[in-house]
């Protein structure tokens, strides 16, 4: 699967953004997705996981409450939701696919990353 995400930007503190996670082929209902973000100088980190169904879902102490990651199965397309923006939140996202049932952590397929900016 290739995966291809966007809706990236700059944004003030408090603002609100929606990333979209486009991917190809025609299994996508088979694979768990997830997002991910790298702030600069910063490791990798887990953001949102959404199993197959849209069922269950998992965040990330940091963006629980502000984030809400959901998936339309007829468009093939994952979404962040991301309300209440802080500087904190500023780093690239990533998103993921998983093409078998593990860990919300583990991932076998990765998409380029969109660049959120969140100013104070």
């Amino acid at each position: 699967v290739q995966l291809q995400a966007s809706g990236g930007g700059l944004v003030q503190a408090g603002g609100s953004l929606r990333l979209s996670c486009a991917a190809s082929g025609r299994t996508f209902s088979s694979y768990g997705m997830g997002w991910f973000r790298q702030a600069p100088g910063k490791e990798r980190e887990f953001v949102a996981h959404i199993s197959r169904g849209g069922g269950v879902v998992y965040y990330a102490d940091s963006v629980k409450g502000r984030f809400t990651i959901s998936r339309d199965n007829g468009k093939n397309t994952v979404y962040l939701q991301m309300n209440s923006l802080k500087p904190e939140d500023t780093a690239v996202y990533y998103c993921a696919a998983q093409d078998s049932r593990r860990s919300r952590y583990d991932y076998d397929y990765w998409g380029q990353g969109t660049l959120v900016t969140v100013s104070s």
